[in-house]
């Protein structure tokens, strides 16, 4: 039982990180910007790895900051 809310979890996660990098890739903001949010979801996707509640966790945090137009600075 455990296995398979693991599984699911992952599937979510999955699903989820796909639907993020296809966001950030349509904002239209600077390519600064752009290129901080393409590394925090490879942090994410690396989090996953070893630590897939804590990278759902970053995951919805970053999804809401989409959500609500908050975006990291331009280098």
């Amino acid at each position: 039982m455990e296995r398979d809310s693991q599984l699911e979890l992952y599937e979510a996660v999955a699903a989820r990180l796909k639907e993020a990098h296809t966001r950030v890739r349509s904002l239209q903001v600077p390519e600064g910007v752009r290129m901080a949010l393409s590394r925090k979801l490879l942090v994410i996707t690396a989090a996953a790895k070893h630590d897939l509640p804590d990278a759902a966790t970053r995951l919805d945090r970053l999804m809401k900051d989409l959500d609500e137009g908050r975006f990291p600075e331009d280098d």
